[in-house]
């Protein structure tokens, strides 16, 4: 009897605690399947653009040389100096040429006088040569520029093509880069090109695209290019020429737009529509397929940070098609010492992640 009294009065407090058990189950689930799941609208830019790099140069180079052997007897600039064209930079001796023009000067006033006239016509272009050999003692600038180097002192003797120096003109910079064969087609003279230069922290440098060939080349890994000429206007003096650089040309203005999950987006009649979370009003749009489980929202009344309200489910309640932001088209191919790497790059953030 007393075991029998046991299980008696056992038997209703186990049943309790499993009833119990049961009503805060079925709650706690009731809860959870009732709980809204949301996406939030992100901004994303996209960029149309050609990947490219390589070194830039100056407007114009001269590497001054020596145009016969010689004796240096004048240096007249240093390093930095401005020259403008036809300043001579360097004199060598030129007694002996100077002593055989007045010498051939002399014998043609005597053949003007007692010789032919075609003699006369003779050493008139013979004169012209001796004034000329008198020029090739002297360095001279080509351009007006900058003395970026110079290496020649008084009492150098130099041999002819001797390098002494060089001249830069620096008004603006250039640079030859490569573009795969693939982005040629979309390539535009005044295209704008942004540059992003180590040597300079403070931002970006903007430049244009110049000219192309109307012929290919293939580099040494085997790909198939044509070399693009850009220009930079204004730059600032940090930069300078033979300078490293990395930079976008922009084939096309960057794109903004509205980002969501489609998942927030259902349809009725045929119309695309989402509402927003919290008010739960509902607001009429146009979208397109944008990558995988994701719209672009091309018109309605919503904004970016929006909070809208799921209108279908994925594989799991609540969970996003897609985990992280969409990114634009794949990036093209490298690039090589002096050139670049043609290719196409899309960029953009905005993950769409749902929130609870």
């Amino acid at each position: 009897m007393k075991g029998r009294i046991k299980l008696v009065i056992i038997l209703p407090l186990v049943l309790a605690v499993i009833g119990a058990g049961l009503f805060f189950a079925r709650k706690f689930l009731l809860a959870s399947t009732t709980e809204k799941v949301t996406y939030t609208v992100r901004e994303e830019t996209y960029e149309n653009v050609i990947d490219i790099s390589g070194t830039v140069q100056a407007a114009q180079s001269q590497t001054l040389q020596a145009l016969s052997d010689g004796t240096v007897i004048a240096v007249n600039v240093k390093q930095g100096d401005e020259v403008k064209k036809g300043d001579v930079i360097l004199q060598l001796d030129d007694t002996t040429q100077r002593y055989n023009l007045e010498k051939h000067l002399l014998n043609m006033q005597v053949t003007r006088i007692n010789g032919s006239a075609k003699e006369y016509e003779l050493m008139k272009t013979e004169k012209a040569s001796l004034e000329q050999k008198i020029n090739e003692r002297r360095v001279t600038a080509t351009f007006d520029g900058i003395i970026a180097a110079i290496s020649a002192s008084v009492g150098d003797s130099l041999a002819a093509k001797d390098s002494v120096g060089t001249i830069v003109d620096k008004s603006y910079l250039t640079a030859q880069v490569e573009i795969a064969e693939t982005d040629v087609a979309s390539l535009a003279v005044g295209q704008k090109v942004t540059f992003t230069f180590p040597a300079y922290s403070g931002g970006t440098v903007e430049g244009y695209v110049v000219s192309w060939p109307a012929i290919g080349e293939t580099t040494s890994r085997g790909a198939t290019v044509v070399k693009a000429k850009v220009r930079i206007d204004e730059y600032p003096p940090v930069i300078l020429p033979n300078f490293s650089f990395s930079g976008k040309i922009e084939v096309a203005p960057p794109e903004t737009f509205l980002l969501v999950s489609s998942y927030a987006v259902g349809r009725e009649d045929g119309k695309a529509f989402v509402v927003k979370s919290g008010t739960g009003e509902k607001v009429a749009v146009s979208v397109q397929p944008y990558g995988m489980g994701y719209v672009k929202i091309m018109s309605g009344n919503v904004k970016k940070g929006d909070v809208l309200e799921a209108q279908s489910t994925g594989q799991k309640s609540g969970m996003n098609p897609a985990r992280g932001g969409m990114g634009g088209m794949p990036g093209g191919g490298m690039g090589a010492p002096g050139g670049s790497g043609g290719g196409r790059n899309g960029s953009g953030g905005g993950s769409g992640m749902p929130r609870r």
